[in-house]
């Protein structure tokens, strides 16, 4: 069969990895579309991805968020023309369910937040829904997706990818250079802290997020921290070099999951790099303003994430050195998603 997979945003790409390799392995032919944000496209060509780039994101306000669909749908439905797919795949993307519904292609989405107020576009357009087990029946009801058409899976969609990743030996010096670290860093005695900005951009997300802000002012105060800041925007970026010059904003992508388990701790305004964090045994809290993703909350739940709500729950980050703790595995992922994908 002829599989369409849409990579828009940079975290699809690892989680597609092994899944395009499973089905090429199965003599299945993949062809690729890309939206050109947060590094999707550069992330995707470093690991070999080719594709065809269609669109971009559409920023935070709703208008234009509502054009760029349009415009990106256009655009998708045109790629698609002639090219005999079968499958149309991706993790929620609403333009590529759009398109391939609209082009007559069976379509397969993948998700695991029920925050996403656009899953009202993408499971009632999809063939078939799949999500973790912890997603809400009654957010599935609210959002179209039928109990026939929906398959749920155990564990967390990060277990696809992290269940098989070997660490990099050579990582710590691809951060010291990206990074600018000076020679007197030492990554054997000082605290690496990772720590990711909230997207701002996003439908679901509030425009401030007041505990972030102490957050960084806090961590801004300790000399025994390396702070490495992983900014979203432009404008992220530039405002945090004005504030806190001594936190360090890589000049070029680094390897994420590498960057979390080379990490003492994790502190996460997003999802899913809490959640790689969680998976592979490095600390991991969450200062994410919006209501909590079930599947976040079963990792506090089990122990794996802790969440920091107030100023107060600052109280709670441990600073230090990591234990290196189990990864949760979960080698079954990826051959049981590819099989619900092919149905």
């Amino acid at each position: 069969m002829k599989i369409w997979i849409d990579l828009a945003n940079a975290p699809h790409v690892p989680f597609f990895l092994p899944i395009i390799e499973q089905l090429e392995q199965e003599g299945h032919e993949v062809i690729l579309s890309l939206r050109d944000f947060n590094y999707t496209v550069e992330l995707a060509a470093r690991n070999g991805c080719q594709g065809t780039v269609i669109g971009r994101h559409g920023g935070r306000n709703p208008f234009a968020k509502v054009v760029d669909l349009m415009s990106r749908t256009k655009g998708l439905i045109e790629f698609a023309r002639g090219q005999q797919i079968d499958i149309a795949v991706s993790h929620n993307s609403y333009a590529q369910t759009i398109a391939g519904r609209l082009s007559g292609i069976r379509v397969v989405t993948i998700m695991d937040y029920e925050g996403q107020p656009a899953n009202h576009i993408g499971f009632r357009f999809a063939h078939k829904v799949i999500v973790p087990d912890s997603f809400p029946d009654k957010d599935l009801k609210r959002f179209g997706a039928t109990v026939q058409k929906t398959y749920r899976y155990t564990g967390y969609k990060e277990q696809l990818y992290l269940s098989s990743f070997a660490a990099d030996p050579n990582f710590k010096r691809q951060l010291e250079e990206a990074c600018d670290l000076p020679d007197s860093w030492n990554h054997e005695k000082t605290t690496l802290a990772v720590v990711r900005t909230p997207a701002t951009m996003a439908a679901y997300h509030p425009k401030s997020s007041p505990t972030f802000d102490r957050l960084l002012e806090a961590l801004d105060t300790r000399n025994d921290l390396t702070v490495v800041m992983l900014c979203r925007t432009d404008q992220q970026r530039e405002e945090i070099r004005q504030r806190y010059p001594d936190f360090h904003i890589p000049k070029h992508q680094l390897d994420g999951n590498n960057l979390v388990y080379h990490a003492d701790l994790v502190i996460s305004a997003g999802g899913t790099m809490n959640r790689e964090a969680a998976i592979l045994g490095t600390p991991a809290y969450t200062v994410f303003a919006g209501a909590l993703p079930a599947v976040d909350a079963n990792l506090v739940k089990v122990g794996r994430l802790t969440r920091l709500e107030t100023e107060q729950d600052l109280d709670k980050i441990e600073f230090g050195k990591k234990v290196p703790g189990n990864t949760l595995q979960n080698s079954n992922l990826c051959q049981e998603i590819v099989h619900e994908i092919l149905q």
